[in-house]
């Protein structure tokens, strides 16, 4: 019975890959990573890898054999190959007009704002001159941002002073996204899912809080979300979804204005750390419903099984062995349920999450913090 049901290629190998394998289980269906190696996150519970480069188009063909459709664990794949896949009619979920807007944000920007999407203020420009200009329209204030390649906080700079763009306009060819500094409230996040049928569903918004540039916490549902704001951002996913035809999981990273604006932010064209929540706080998570609908099997139920789920992200620290700290996590607070990649420890470095669900979302966060921290080595009590 097995034999029948479909086959998916997840290019890359990282905790997406990782987290989408783990789903499968409940499907059915089989996973089959294109990695890098047999080290990854992904890799270490497949049965399925084939060791490749997902910049090498006979890689991307070979690891495509027999699959039912590609999805990906990062977005980086370049879109002349994935042209390359489709003209076989190999089918890429999501296509490559979405990932297009993951890829450049430059054309992000662009296609929102064609669409009359809320974005920031913004241009993109190789002036010198021109960016002058805009720094001094938004009083002083901007930010940078590399018009593709960047990610978690990186290739993004915040200018305080003109002649700090001195070292971004280094040649002619030096072209950057420059974006009005946002005063918000707090950021927000919304995962849309979409099926080839155009079964939608949205998971609600949730409060995204930031360290060092990377999405570190999150309270699912988003505490005080004015209901009427709320059904605005649900509104906004679906306008974002079917604008740019996208197929899966997606996310918007949003900012809260004080004047009550939703802002865009990012999008990112997969399941994403803001989603994490859902492994155990929706009736269906992120993962399984991205696989649900690049298979365009019926949806899943994003309901919230409990009035609030946290989530905090395990940063690497001082333990290398993070059973350790594993063990007295679990022990202190028996609710506690934590998910690790099997990623090795750096300073920094996302190495697994956590999740907590209960109705005070209050206290679900400190109690997140504390094991958060104490993974790190930061407190040991």
């Amino acid at each position: 019975m097995q034999d029948y049901f479909p086959t998916v290629l997840v290019i890359g190998a990282g905790q997406l890959a990782r987290m989408m394998i783990e789903a499968s289980t409940r499907l059915g269906i089989k996973i089959r990573l294109l990695a890098a190696g047999n080290d990854e996150s992904a890799a270490q519970i497949s049965s399925d890898n084939y060791l490749g480069d997902y910049r090498n188009l006979e890689h991307l063909i070979n690891a495509s054999m027999g699959v039912s459709v590609v999805t990906f664990d990062h977005e980086h794949v370049p879109l002349e190959l994935l042209a390359q896949l489709e003209k076989m009619k190999i089918a890429i979920r999501p296509g490559i007009k979405a990932l297009a807007c993951s890829q450049d944000k430059a054309h992000m920007r662009q296609t929102l704002h064609q669409a009359q999407l809320p974005n920031p203020r913004w241009i993109s420009t190789n002036s010198i001159t021109k960016a002058q200009e805009f720094f001094h329209e938004q009083s002083g204030q901007m930010i940078l941002k590399a018009i593709k390649g960047g990610y978690d906080g990186k290739g993004v700079w915040e200018i305080e002073e003109a002649a700090q763009l001195n070292e971004f306009f280094t040649t002619p060819d030096s072209t950057w996204l420059l974006e009005e500094k946002v005063d918000f409230v707090r950021e927000l996040a919304v995962q849309v899912v979409r099926s080839p049928s155009n079964q939608l569903v949205v998971y609600q918004p949730v409060e995204t809080r930031q360290k060092n540039g990377v999405c570190n916490e999150v309270i699912a549902p988003a505490p005080n979300l004015d209901e009427n704001l709320n059904i605005k951002i649900q509104q906004l996913g679906l306008m974002v979804a079917k604008e740019l035809d996208i197929t899966g999981v997606f996310t918007i990273e949003m900012f809260e204005t004080k004047s009550g604006e939703i802002l865009i932010n990012e999008l990112a064209m997969r399941p994403h750390n803001s989603g994490h929540w859902s492994i155990d706080g929706a009736i269906t998570s992120q993962f399984e419903n991205h696989l649900r609908a690049i298979l365009d099997l019926p949806l899943g139920s994003p309901t919230p099984k409990a009035p609030y789920t946290v989530m905090a992200n395990i940063l690497g620290g001082d333990f290398q062995d993070l059973y350790r700290p594993y063990l007295h996590c679990l022990a202190r607070d028996p609710q506690l349920r934590v998910q690790l990649y099997g990623k090795g420890v750096k300073p920094g470095r996302k190495v697994g999450h956590l999740n907590l669900s209960g109705t005070d979302w209050v206290d679900l966060l400190a109690r997140a913090r504390h094991a958060a921290d104490y993974f790190t080595g930061s407190i040991t009590e």
